[in-house]
């Protein structure tokens, strides 16, 4: 492939299209300051604290002075590739753009796969430890009831937080799933929509909650067992996420006769609403 034919935007939009395909954090989290962040490396958001109710009289009221508080979106996470392609090698392929087109999308899922580890960690990490406490010990699971179960109990805690019933999710390791997958309450006979739904990659929908499976949910370091993993019931109000693809760039590698592509992926996770979020520590034991 000629560095002359090579067109930036065309590349940079793969790279965004495959990141939103493979990331479970791209379905879990919001992104409604990513449009902020796009001039610069961070954002500062607002919020305010919640005007006092109180009965009406009749007497003369006092206004109230509404403190605003601010926290910063830091897109402070910075991933890139760089490879190439030998003219020779490229010459003795079929095709040696398709070759690059490849290493473009292994590199793309490698970014996204970065990401998504480190958001799924900020999230289980950020969870309203008080006031009031969504994080849940070790919770051995043992049967196909005790999955569904769980999942309900961890929805209580979103409930009693007030969270909208809206945009609920649960991101499970595959053991997890995999008692669902054998429950009837999460898959019915002829559930046709529901299996167009899991091809798709959202495996499915239990306790109100749409369902991820995930293999870059975190070690959950409180369970007595090395292979205890963290799972997340949450709201996507909970955690907003913003990322850029920065720089893509063909070039000829000095001192070789070759083709270079770089790239530079940079990316912030916030979580803004702790208490829209409850991380459980879950210990799979079969008999």
């Amino acid at each position: 492939m000629a560095v002359t034919n090579f067109v930036p935007d065309i590349w940079s939009a793969r790279i965004l299209t495959n990141l939103s395909k493979t990331a479970v954090a791209n379905a879990v989290c919001n992104r409604d300051y990513e449009g902020d962040a796009s001039v610069g490396d961070s954002v500062k958001i607002t919020s305010i604290s919640d005007p006092t109710i109180t009965a009406y009289t009749g007497s003369d009221m006092t206004p109230e002075d509404i403190d605003d508080a601010s926290r910063s979106l830091l897109l402070d996470q910075k991933q890139s590739f760089n490879f190439y392609l030998d003219d020779v090698e490229a010459a003795q392929s079929v095709n040696g753009g398709a070759i690059l087109r490849e290493a473009i999308n292994r590199a793309s899922y490698g970014l996204s796969n970065k990401m998504d580890v480190y958001a799924l960690d900020v999230m289980w990490s950020n969870a309203s430890a008080s006031n009031p406490d969504h994080v849940i010990g070790e919770t051995t699971v043992t049967t196909v009831e005790g999955a569904y179960n769980h999942l309900v109990d961890c929805a209580v805690y979103l409930d009693e937080a007030d969270i909208p019933q809206e945009e609920r999710f649960a991101v499970v390791p595959p053991a997890f799933y995999a008692l669902l997958l054998k429950d009837d309450r999460f898959v019915g006979s002829g559930d046709a929509a529901g299996s167009a739904t899991r091809a798709n990659g959202l495996v499915g929908e239990a306790a109100g909650l749409a369902i991820y499976r995930s293999n870059n949910l975190p070690t959950a370091a409180s369970g007595t067992s090395a292979t205890n993993k963290g799972l997340i019931v949450g709201s996507r109000i909970a955690t907003t996420l913003a990322d850029q693809v920065r720089k893509v760039e063909a070039y000829r590698v000095e001192k070789k006769f070759a083709d270079g592509v770089k790239g530079l992926h940079v990316y912030g996770v916030k979580v803004t609403r702790p208490t829209g979020l409850v991380a459980s520590d879950v210990r799979i034991a079969l008999a």
